[in-house]
């Protein structure tokens, strides 16, 4: 397929995973109240267990696909994540739709390892960093999108309507994959499916400074974005009470975001992923200091209009900082590529979600722990960043990074 396709599918595939998260978000309250949930914050783990079965899965579906290939595994996964969501709903009881989104997580962990392992396959330095903003930026159409769909599917019938929605999405992006997407394992890394092999894989993986101690950095950032949208329905519905406008609100932020990945994907390849990536991470925790002092000097919220040119301008500079880093982290691992994806896909996901739900659960009805945990990661992934460039920033220590 050409590139743009492939840049397309690529990104589709990764948005299933926010399709699945973002959707839903209108529908939290409504869950809730059709399956007993009395505490708010308990309806956050409608999106924590997701993002458990999401993070622990992503560990087997590395090695599976460096050993047999990117489309078997993928499109197993793309099963699971199909099934679990028409499951859902026929579930009698929150335990049980919880049970089964931690299983979609499992199935749809296999877009994230799997589309990276993809693009590692076919790119490398700074213009896989180039191909990564531009499937981010198709990427971040459906954060915009997808909370106001799933509003709008609410017009029509109940929450359950929207587990329909999303399986037939995944369906119709399936078989585009099924047609389409070639394998691109290439025989000369294949490796063999044995514990010797897939350990010294992660034994390469954990020993990487660089690859690891970007991995922890990303972690930390994307718990804080786990965070906010965990809490998400809680500050923009119970603090501003934006009601039905809630999507809107929502989207203006997605779109800061998608607009941060197309600029990435034009400037990366003249700048490089370091001088961008430490740039916007200086940006995000100056931004998120003042955002955390402006937060504490008043005991009433701050009007919506600040509070959302803060996010906004945070968010901006956290679309510059993901794909990059994640690029970074990538690397120096291309011969070991699907395991790599794995491993550091399991440890942003799983740590980002229980930092995320540390930061949701912490919400007592104003935005402090929320910018309060913004502030806290930011600073956290500067000193992950700092051990991985031995205290130089800024530096690109070869032209193709």
């Amino acid at each position: 397929m050409g590139k743009r396709e492939f840049i397309a599918l690529a990104a589709f595939l990764m948005a299933i995973n926010s399709l699945a998260i973002d959707i839903m978000l209108p529908a939290l309250q409504q869950i809730g109240a059709s399956l007993g949930v009395e505490s708010e914050n308990h309806r956050q783990f409608v999106v924590s267990t997701y993002l458990l079965g999401f993070g622990c899965a992503q560990l087997f579906y590395g090695p599976l696909s460096d050993r047999f290939g990117r489309r078997t595994p993928l499109l197993i996964g793309l099963v699971i994540y199909i099934l679990s969501a028409i499951s859902i709903v026929f579930v009698p009881s929150f335990a049980g739709l919880l049970a089964l989104r931690f299983i979609q997580g499992v199935g749809s962990a296999a877009t994230r390892v799997i589309t990276v392992s993809i693009v590692r396959d076919i790119y490398g330095g700074r213009q896989m960093a180039e191909v990564m903003s531009l499937i981010m930026m198709v990427f971040m159409i459906v954060p915009v999108i997808a909370p106001g769909t799933g509003q709008i599917v609410m017009f029509f019938g109940n929450w359950h309507l929207i587990f329909l929605f999303i399986a037939a999405m995944a369906t119709a992006i399936a078989v585009w994959a099924y047609l389409r997407l070639p394998e691109t394992l290439h025989p000369q890394n294949v490796r063999p499916f044995t514990a010797r092999s897939i350990f010294g894989a992660f034994k390469l993986v954990l020993t990487n400074r660089a690859a690891l101690c970007y991995t922890i950095a990303s972690t930390f950032i994307f718990g804080a974005l786990f965070g906010f949208i965990n809490s998400a329905q809680q500050v923009y519905v119970g603090i501003y009470d934006l009601g039905v406008y809630f999507p809107f609100a929502f989207a203006g932020v997605a779109i800061f975001m998608s607009l941060s990945s197309f600029f990435n994907s034009r400037f990366v390849g003249k700048l490089g992923m370091r001088r961008l990536s430490h740039g916007s991470l200086i940006g995000f925790i100056a931004i998120n200091t003042i955002w955390l002092i402006v937060q504490m000097a008043s005991t009433e919220p701050m009007p919506f209009t600040l509070f959302i040119s803060f996010f906004g301008l945070s968010m901006f500079q956290f679309g510059w900082i993901g794909s990059n880093f994640n690029s970074l982290a990538m690397e120096p691992l291309g011969h070991v590529a699907g395991t790599a994806s794995s491993v550091l896909g399991f440890m942003s996901t799983v740590g980002g979600a229980i930092i995320g739900a540390g930061i949701g659960q912490a919400f007592d009805g104003t935005a402090l722990p929320m910018v309060a945990g913004y502030f806290t990661v930011s600073i956290i992934g500067l000193v992950f960043v700092v051990i991985a460039e031995r205290g130089r920033l800024f530096q690109s220590q070869n032209p193709a990074v």
